[in-house]
């Protein structure tokens, strides 16, 4: 019986470790998901206003990667 519990003790901690792995690596997708969509989006932009000047890439490409990192802090500062 004893046996039993130093068994579950054990496989918790490594279950918890792999639920954090899980969680954190797919906030590395979401961000490469967000930066991609907002830097693609300022591409779309600036040739459909036929721009001579890269603004709205600039722009929403900065603008994307300020939220996902305010979304990633957000996130990890919640599970403490």
């Amino acid at each position: 019986m004893t046996e039993n519990k130093e068994n579950n003790k054990k496989e918790k901690p490594e279950k918890e470790n792999l639920n954090r792995f899980i969680k954190y690596s797919t906030l590395g997708f979401e961000m490469m998901a967000m930066i991609g969509l907002g830097t693609w989006a300022g591409v779309s932009l600036d040739k459909y206003f036929e721009n001579s000047t890269p603004g709205f890439t600039i722009g929403l490409s900065l603008f994307s990667i300020f939220a996902s990192l305010y979304l990633v802090i957000k996130r990890v500062m919640n599970d403490k």
